[in-house]
């Protein structure tokens, strides 16, 4: 690992400016391969580690929750390099092949749709050598673009499975999105003919019902707006599934100052999924929302909300829901609305039922508390995990000499 690192910070050193345009064209592929390599080695890693159950000794449940929290990666990514590491273990050639840089781990993630559980007995049934047939995929690979890899997966797995029954309608469906720095978003999705039908004629009724004169949006535009009436529609009729106990609802925090000012006040409220946007926006929300208030004291820190008594009051849980925004355990970042309002210290055994003795805790976290774990909360109010054998879990956070930032992680 130190020489990996040290040729890396040798190629970060170079003067990239002092060179020709095609002498920066000929590293690309190199750099490429390399690349593909270390995926590769992160893949094979990973999964020797799954396979020893080493995630569990940091209260880690899976793999991907571990890359997640400890490495900071995305859930698609963390999804494709466990998934990759299955993959590479179950087809040799194309470990080879990804190993010495000819395919990427995109490439690996295609061709593992044929390890599938379904794919794996229709091959035995047929006497087909799946690890053959992965064997050609990655010579092809490696030499034919992404797409065709892409087409040539789907083929075989379309004659693998000729007479197969009519595929279960919620497998075929996949909603993502990635939000931005901002609050917007952007994503993709896929749904079976019969849930895009009943997509099209929702939205289709919502904008059909409303088409002003001189409305010059295109369709595309039109048809996002009746995405977002579509969910304000169930939002204001109440009729959605319960989120711990209460309606879904778009939360947003703002100070006093900025929600009763006339200032746009850029970036000055803060909402329940993360989005960042001005107080004249916040403001627009208020005017069809409950407000509710948390008395902050001088360092930012929230006061006592409730008397002592065993379970938690709904003031409390607001005011720790502000506070810790996701589970507080090491690595973990489970919503508000998938934890629980944990006593630091247990109540049996003296603690009180405030803000400063409650943290948020998902499910499997708030067991492994009670299971020999411990959470605290420190002077800067930054969270720390502990192990059963007292050792702490470690994971990149700001320094406590800097308590401003260390509140904001």
């Amino acid at each position: 690992m130190e020489e990996l690192t040290s040729v890396l910070d040798a190629l970060a050193d170079e003067d990239l400016h002092a060179r020709t345009g095609p002498q920066l064209l000929a590293d690309i592929p190199a750099l490429v391969a390399a690349r593909n390599r270390i995926d590769a080695e992160l893949a094979r890693r990973v999964r020797v580690a799954d396979l020893k159950q080493a995630f569990a000794a940091d209260g880690m449940a899976t793999a991907h929750s571990w890359l997640r929290g400890h490495c900071r990666l995305a859930g698609k990514a963390a999804t494709r390099v466990v998934r990759n590491g299955r993959t590479l273990e179950q087809l040799p050639a194309v470990a080879e092949a990804h190993a010495a840089g000819d395919i990427t781990s995109e490439q690996v993630s295609v061709i593992g749709k044929i390890t599938g559980p379904r794919p794996v007995a229709l091959a035995a049934a047929q006497g087909l050598d799946l690890a053959g047939v992965a064997a050609v995929m990655a010579r092809f690979a490696a030499t034919q673009p992404h797409d065709d890899l892409v087409r040539l997966v789907h083929q075989v797995l379309a004659r693998l499975d000729q007479d197969g029954p009519e595929p279960d309608p919620t497998e075929e469906r996949f909603l993502s999105f990635a939000k931005h720095s901002d609050g917007s978003g952007t994503g993709r999705f896929h749904l079976d003919a019969v849930g895009m039908e009943k997509l099209q004629a929702a939205l289709e009724s919502i904008l059909q019902a409303n088409r002003p004169a001189g409305d010059t949006r295109s369709r595309v535009q039109q048809q996002a707006d009746a995405l977002v009436q579509l969910a304000d529609i169930h939002l204001s009729c109440g009729t959605l599934p319960l989120l711990r106990g209460v309606k879904p609802h778009v939360a947003v925090k703002i100070g006093a100052d900025d929600l009763a000012g006339e200032a746009t006040g850029k970036g000055a409220a803060e909402a329940g999924f993360g989005a960042i946007f001005s107080a004249a926006r916040a403001r627009q929300v208020a005017c069809d929302a409950e407000l509710r208030r948390f008395l902050l004291g001088p360092k930012g820190e929230l006061l006592d909300l409730g008397r002592t008594q065993r379970l938690v009051t709904p003031a409390i849980r607001k005011a720790v829901e502000h506070r810790d925004e996701h589970c507080v355990f090491a690595g973990c970042i489970a919503p508000t609305w998938w934890c629980e309002v944990h006593h630091v210290v247990h109540w049996l055994f003296g603690g009180e039922t405030n803000v400063d003795n409650s943290g948020l805790l998902c499910e499997r976290h708030h067991t492994q508390v009670h299971a020999g774990f411990r959470v605290e909360r420190d002077a800067n109010g930054c969270w720390h995990t502990y192990r059963r054998d007292g050792t702490e879990i470690l994971v990149l956070r700001p320094s406590a000499e800097d308590p401003e930032l260390a509140r904001a992680g």
